[in-house]
């Protein structure tokens, strides 16, 4: 069985949802080369989707010595950022924003990871970018709603000042 075969049917088989022997296909065929980026990669978002962040980091971070790949970035930014490491997730996605300054998903990916560090405004501006670049992004607009009521919620709240105790 050659490898693009193979690969077909482990793509095949995490659609049917059976990660597991997807996993063992995407050894195999690294086993057979180690140097296949689609495997590393593939195998990475099947350790994802099983709840495997780190092993998941691992992969997208072979495939990335071999090759400066813009899935592997943002994919590992996506781990990163579900592990709550929302600055190392910031990182990846401007290395993949460099690489493709109108990726929507990066941009998208950056914004909610801005959100959770309390940069609204700069995840806004995240957002209108992405929507920029795909007008019927739901992700972004979704979470540029969120984003802008979270915003108007934080200024309309005052902090009040204590009466000094004399």
């Amino acid at each position: 069985m050659r490898n693009s075969s193979l690969l077909d049917e482990a793509y095949e088989l995490c659609e049917e949802g059976r990660y597991t022997l997807a996993l063992e296909y995407y050894d195999l065929i690294l086993f057979k080369n180690p140097k296949n980026v689609t495997a590393l990669i593939n195998k990475g978002v099947t350790l994802q989707t099983l709840g495997k962040h780190a092993k998941a980091i691992k992969c997208y971070d072979l495939a990335l010595e071999i090759d400066e790949n813009l899935d592997a970035l943002v994919n590992k930014g996506s781990a990163l950022h579900t592990l709550g490491k929302y600055h190392d997730a910031i990182d990846c996605y401007d290395n993949a924003l460099k690489m493709q300054p109108k990726h929507a998903l990066a941009m998208a990916y950056k914004g909610l990871s801005l959100g959770e560090i309390g940069l609204l405004k700069d995840a806004i501006k995240c957002f209108n970018a992405a929507l920029k670049i795909d007008k019927k992004f739901d992700l972004a607009l979704n979470n540029k709603i969120i984003a802008l009521e979270l915003l108007k919620n934080n200024t309309t709240l005052k902090p009040k000042l204590k009466k000094r105790e004399t």
